[in-house]
C-alpha cells in the first residue's frame, strides 16, 4: 500500500485548517482581566488567531467543564473552550445566537474563527457568535501525541509511511493518551451533547447552527437529537449522515477533475494552451512518476534556497487533490502538468512544499480517529471501480489503518439515517467541490421540507464566503425562511480562468 500512503497526508490535510496543543500556562504575574459574565459562565478578553487569516479577531472567551464520560459523572472531567464574538449592532439584539461548528473531524473552531467572522459579519449585525472547540481540539483538552521526550509523534517513513507504519503510529499515540484520555469518548455524539451543555449554560432557549464539511454531521445530528433546541440550519459542503468520511474521496476527486477537465475545454484560451485532457493529463504524469520517480532541484518558496527532493506519483494526486478544494488553486492544475508532462517539476515541487509547510500539522489526527473509527471504518466498502481511479481503494485503507488499534465508541444504531426535520435550512455546495459535491446536499434536502439547496456555479469546497452568500445567510438567519431567498446574485459567481503562464490566464 506505499505507493499511495503520501496522499493521505494530503487527504488529511485538505479535510480542515485547524492546530491543536494539550495548553499553556499562564503567567502568575499577570494582571486579572475583566470578567463578563453571560448565563452562568464567566468570559475574560481572548485573541483569536490563524496562520492563514489576514489578522486576529478580539473575543470573549470561556471554558465549561464537562464530563469526558457522560454516563459517568463523577469520573474524569474536561474543559471546553468557547469564543464569544458579541453582536455588532448592540441596538437589535436577538436571542438566538450563532454557533459554528468546524470540519474535519480534528478542525479547531476557536483556530478558524479568524477567517469565519469576517464571512459572518451580516448574521453578527443582530446575533452573537459562539465558536466551541469540540472537544479533543484545539483548547478542548485536546488528543495531542507527545512521546517520552515530549515531542510530538510522527509516523515513521513521514508522508511516505505504510499502512504498518502508520499503525504503529497510531498504537504509540493511543499509549502516549492513556491517563489523559480515553478515546472512545471523543466522537460526534459527545460533541453535539456538549454543544447542548455550552447552550443551556448560556442560557439560550433556541439556537441557529452553522457547519461546514464534517461540521455538516454534528449539525444534522444535533437537530435529530436536540429539535426543540434548534432555531436555524447552514450546511456549507454538506456531508450526509450515511456518508463513509474518507470512503467516495477516490471518486467524488474523480468527478471534480473531469468537471474541471470540461470547463477548460469551454475556454478558448485554456482548450488552446492545453490541447491534452487535464484529466488525461495527470493520468499521464502520475504513471510517468510511478514507474520512475524523478530527482528535482527547485528553489524552496519560503527560504529562497535550493532544495532537492524526489518527485511522486504521490506528490502529484496529493497537489492536485488539496488544489481541487479551490477554483483559486485548481485554475494552476493545467499549466502545472503541463509542466511536468514536459519534464520540469521544479514548479510542482515548490507548490507541493508550500502546501505543506503551511497546512502541515493542522489536523488532530487522534481525534479524527476517535470519529471516524467509531463513525465510519466499520461501515466502508469500496466503491465500485474505485481501482482505476488516481486515488485507488488504498487511500481508503490507509485512512482508516489506525482503527486497528484505536479504542473508540459505538454510534447510535440510527446515526446513519436521514435527517428528518421541519427546522428550517440553507444547504450550500460548490459545483465543482471534490469531496462533498452538489450530489450529497440534494440527498439531504429530501428530509428537509422547509430547506433550500444553493449550488454555486464554478466554485469548490465551501461557499458561505463567497460573492453574494454572507448576505443570503444574514437575511436567512434573520427570516429563518430559505425558501423566500432571492438567490439569482449567485448566478453571477464564475469559475477562475486557467492560467496559461505564470503570469496568470489571458485576459
Amino acid at each position: 500500500m506505499s505507493r499511495k500512503s503520501g496522499i493521505v497526508a494530503a487527504v488529511l490535510v485538505a479535510l480542515a485548517v485547524a492546530g491543536c496543543q494539550r495548553g499553556t500556562g499562564a503567567d502568575p504575574a499577570a494582571a486579572p482581566e475583566p470578567v463578563r459574565r453571560l448565563g452562568t459562565l464567566a468570559f475574560t478578553p481572548c485573541t483569536l488567531t490563524s496562520a492563514q487569516a489576514a489578522g486576529n479577531v478580539e473575543a470573549q472567551c470561556a471554558r465549561l467543564s464537562v464530563p469526558e464520560n457522560p454516563a459517568a459523572p463523577g469520573g474524569r472531567r474536561i474543559a471546553l473552550k468557547i469564543a464569544w464574538l458579541e453582536r455588532s449592532d448592540a441596538g437589535s439584539a436577538a436571542p438566538d445566537p450563532v454557533f459554528f461548528v468546524a470540519g474535519g473531524p480534528g478542525q479547531s473552531a476557536t483556530e478558524v474563527a479568524s477567517l469565519v467572522a469576517p464571512r459572518l459579519a451580516e448574521v453578527r449585525k443582530k446575533r452573537d457568535l459562539f465558536f466551541v472547540d469540540q472537544r479533543g481540539t484545539g483548547g478542548s483538552h485536546p488528543l495531542r501525541c507527545i512521546g517520552a521526550d515530549g515531542k510530538e509523534l510522527e509516523p515513521e517513513g513521514g508522508v511516505a509511511a505504510t499502512a504498518q507504519q502508520y499503525t504503529d503510529y497510531a498504537r504509540r499515540c493511543a499509549a502516549s493518551l492513556r491517563g489523559y484520555a480515553d478515546t472512545r469518548y471523543y466522537t460526534t455524539a459527545e460533541a453535539i451533547a456538549d454543544l447542548d451543555a455550552v447552550r443551556a449554560a448560556l442560557g439560550a432557549e433556541r439556537i441557529n447552527l452553522i457547519g461546514g464539511s464534517y461540521g455538516t454531521r454534528v449539525v444534522q445530528q444535533y437537530a435529530r437529537r436536540y429539535a426543540a433546541h434548534t432555531r436555524t440550519l447552514t450546511l456549507d459542503g454538506v456531508a450526509p449522515n450515511a456518508l463513509v468520511i474518507g470512503g467516495e474521496f477516490a471518486t467524488t476527486f474523480e468527478d471534480a477533475i473531469a468537471l474541471q477537465s470540461a470547463q477548460c475545454r469551454r475556454d478558448p484560451a485554456c482548450a488552446r494552451r492545453f490541447p491534452a485532457d487535464t484529466r488525461q493529463q495527470l493520468r499521464t504524469v502520475t504513471e510517468r512518476l510511478r514507474a520512475a520517480p524523478v530527482e528535482v532541484d527547485y528553489r524552496d518558496p519560503g527560504t529562497a534556497q535550493i532544495r532537492h527532493d524526489r518527485a511522486t506519483a504521490d506528490t502529484v494526486v496529493g497537489l492536485a487533490f488539496g488544489f481541487s478544494y479551490a477554483p483559486q488553486t485548481a485554475s494552476l492544475l493545467p499549466l502545472i502538468l503541463d509542466e511536468a508532462a514536459s519534464g520540469r517539476y521544479a514548479p510542482l515541487m515548490a507548490l507541493a512544499q508550500m502546501t505543506t509547510r503551511e497546512m502541515g500539522g493542522q489536523m488532530n489526527r487522534a481525534m479524527q480517529w476517535s470519529v471516524i473509527c467509531a463513525e465510519d471504518a466499520g461501515r466502508y466498502r469500496a466503491p465500485p471501480g474505485v481501482e482505476r481511479t488516481l486515488l485507488g481503494a488504498q487511500v481508503a485503507q490507509m485512512f482508516f489503518a489506525p482503527c486497528a488499534v484505536w479504542a473508540s465508541g459505538t454510534p447510535a444504531k440510527d446515526f446513519a439515517a436521514p435527517l428528518r426535520s421541519d427546522v428550517p435550512a440553507l444547504l450550500l455546495s460548490g459545483e465543482l467541490d471534490p469531496v462533498t459535491p452538489p450530489r450529497y446536499a440534494a440527498q439531504v434536502l429530501k428530509g428537509l421540507p422547509h430547506g433550500r439547496h444553493i449550488v454555486s456555479p464554478g466554485q469548490g469546497h465551501g461557499t458561505f464566503g463567497l460573492g453574494c452568500m454572507p448576505k443570503l445567510l444574514g437575511q436567512f438567519i434573520d427570516t429563518a425562511d430559505a425558501t423566500r431567498l432571492d438567490a439569482r446574485c449567485v448566478q453571477s459567481m464564475s469559475s477562475v480562468p486557467a492560467f496559461t503562464s505564470f503570469n496568470g490566464w489571458e485576459p
